[in-house]
């Protein structure tokens, strides 16, 4: 019985190992997104969200479709907001197969936002994780986002604001053994971003770019184009 336990761990492995290397890694993905924040009024209390449909190539072969909303909480005079958020993902599989696994999580998201001289608008996101993955022990995830939007025909990022918008986040796993002998690595992944960016409104804005998304498994790029919305 031992050895049965053994060998389908091993068995479990080698199938997901072979059907990472099967992503064709210079493959061009596609990630259609919207973001949108508002405010209760006055109040230092708000809701945001985003809604992501990914795909492995430029449409149709779905990596995930992405469904978030959290609470919001600005504290008075501190330039931070925090973020009580769930999201449910599910994640399709690379080429024709149909095969999805689902995933709901919870986060918990610190956002400091601030300026370097007239034009440089720097934000760092700390996010944290506890996941809830099919047929996967639970898990958690740490995550850091640096982003930097630079407007270039104006010193702000109102209305007709063209800019180059750019991060970089890294993901760091917080276990490494997800059940039936399974592990994953410390490094979860690291995406890299750059865009153009134009300011519809003040509160709109709209930005296409290229990511960069490495595991330790593949590394691959993906076009993205975003909405992004305050109300």
């Amino acid at each position: 019985m031992k050895k049965a336990i053994i060998l389908a761990g091993f068995l479990s492995l080698f199938i997901s190992n072979t059907a990472q290397s099967q992503i064709d890694e210079d493959q061009t993905g596609a990630w259609y997104m919207y973001f949108w924040n508002t405010s209760f009024g006055e109040s230092q209390w708000g809701l945001q969200g985003d809604a992501q449909y990914r795909n492995w190539n430029l449409g149709g072969d779905l990596e995930q479709l992405l469904l978030r909303g959290g609470l919001t909480y600005s504290p008075k005079n501190a330039n931070i907001k925090f973020t009580l958020g769930y999201a449910n993902i599910t994640t399709g599989e690379f080429g024709d197969g149909n095969e999805t696994v689902s995933e709901n999580r919870i986060y918990q998201e610190a956002l400091l936002p601030h300026k370097l001289t007239d034009r440089f608008y720097l934000t760092h996101r700390f996010r944290y994780e506890q996941r809830w993955v099919e047929d996967q022990d639970f898990r958690t995830r740490y995550r850091y986002n640096l982003f930097l939007n630079v407007p270039f025909n104006q010193k702000n990022l109102g209305k007709g604001a063209v800019y180059l918008a750019l991060y970089n986040e890294i993901f760091i796993n917080g276990e490494r053994e997800i059940g039936d002998g399974r592990e994953v690595e410390l490094f979860d992944r690291n995406r890299f971003y750059s865009a153009l960016g134009y300011a519809i409104k003040d509160n709109l804005k709209v930005q296409a770019g290229y990511m960069t998304q490495t595991t330790d498994a593949w590394t691959k790029g993906q076009i993205q184009l975003s909405l992004h919305h305050s109300f």
